[in-house]
């Protein structure tokens, strides 16, 4: 870290002036207070988290969490929009915050099942946050049209081969790692977080539009049940 720090600058001298001026030149607090401004109307509980905006020695993370107190935005990320990040993907970050809050109480929250809802579920209050007027594949990780028609098609598929992977909490499966293990090879963005928004929408669709609001206090298991998103495979 301290060699880190003192090559710092000197080796990253462009692109840390360009991203400090591309902050510069938006004002970051009023995007933060008008999205938490909205983002207090529609949640049962407020997160306290701190958010950090750094230069990093080892990027990864890109914009997210590392628990439900804190969460990093890296500048030096080279995937990283930062301005699309900011104005679309802080709604997001906030709702794995504030669900985190309610996941400490489930036995199985290490479950690639709990892991599956917890990205899906941040994907569709992203979609509700901008009031469903963004396609549902820019709500999940900013996929193309392409992309969600993509999974559309291989649905039945999707679901049928990673339900085994449910109980896992390895972390280490397909259903969270298929950029890894390779189970579905052509599979674009992460399987987890279309599969969770896909059977929370279901859910939603089930128990009328308001309904999303109920994720935060169920389990997972739960969520999956209610939502006959098994049946709706079934039907395929």
């Amino acid at each position: 870290m301290i060699s880190w720090n003192k090559t710092l600058y000197r080796d990253n001298a462009k692109q840390f002036d360009e991203k400090t001026n591309l902050l510069l030149g938006i004002n970051v607090e009023k995007v933060f207070k008008k999205t938490l401004t909205k983002f207090r109307t529609f949640v049962p509980f407020q997160p306290k988290a701190k958010i950090s905006l750094l230069f990093t020695p080892l990027t990864g993370i890109a914009f997210g969490g590392c628990n439900d107190e804190q969460f990093a935005l890296e500048l030096n990320n080279k995937d990283l929009d930062i301005l699309y990040a900011l104005e679309k993907g802080l709604p997001h970050e906030l709702n794995h915050i504030v669900y985190e809050h309610f996941r400490k109480a489930d036995p199985d929250r290490e479950s690639a099942l709990s892991q599956t809802i917890d990205e899906g579920f941040a994907c569709y209050f992203s979609y509700v946050f901008f009031d469903r007027k963004i396609g549902k594949h820019e709500a999940v990780e900013n996929m193309t049209q392409e992309n969600w028609d993509w999974y559309i098609r291989n649905e039945k598929e999707i679901f049928t081969k990673l339900k085994p992977y449910f109980s896992d909490t390895s972390g280490h499966n397909p259903l969270l790692r298929n950029d890894q293990l390779h189970l579905f090879p052509e599979a674009p963005k992460s399987l987890n977080y279309w599969l969770g928004f896909r059977i929370i929408e279901k859910y939603v669709e089930k128990h009328g539009p308001d309904s999303w609001k109920d994720i935060y206090k169920l389990t997972p298991k739960d969520i999956l049940e209610k939502s006959d998103y098994k049946k709706y495979i079934e039907s395929l």
